[in-house]
């Protein structure tokens, strides 16, 4: 499976993607995980928030994450890869994708708690306690300015 990655602003997000991407992750939380959640939160249109899209050669949306502007810091979350391309090494470029746009602040996420490794191949690192999003136990991680994989 080859890749195509995207990175996209709500205003360069035509319908389709922004249906397909919508549908992935409530195909992963909510669906596969049974997590249901307010996935519509408003973020997604803010001006400072980034889409990155991963397409594979059938042109289908198989990962998506976004990368709001919370001021003093990044905040990545919503990432997730369809389940027919898990396993096929997608989810590191998808991550880097993601960090590529993470410049000059920290960076910030809530990686559910199984996740906390492999988020820490990114420079990543726990900085509080464990809590629940919905029914599923979540680390809140910082990656530090000038933090290497």
């Amino acid at each position: 499976m080859h890749r195509h990655t995207h990175v996209l602003s709500w205003a360069k997000m035509d319908a389709t993607t922004a249906h397909d991407v919508f549908r992935l992750r409530q195909q992963v939380f909510v669906v596969e995980q049974g997590d249901p959640y307010d996935d519509l939160d408003g973020r997604d249109t803010e001006p400072g928030t980034v889409h990155v899209v991963l397409r594979d050669d059938a042109d289908e949306v198989v990962g998506v994450a976004r990368v709001l502007d919370d001021g003093d810091e990044w905040r990545i979350g919503r990432v997730a890869l369809a389940a027919r391309a898990r396993g096929r090494g997608l989810s590191g470029p998808l991550m880097t994708a993601c960090l590529e746009v993470c410049e000059g602040r920290p960076v910030v996420l809530a990686a559910q708690t199984p996740l906390a490794d492999w988020y820490a191949t990114f420079g990543f690192e726990v900085c509080g306690p464990e809590f629940l999003d919905g029914s599923i136990p979540h680390l809140p991680m910082v990656r530090p300015l000038g933090a290497q994989p």
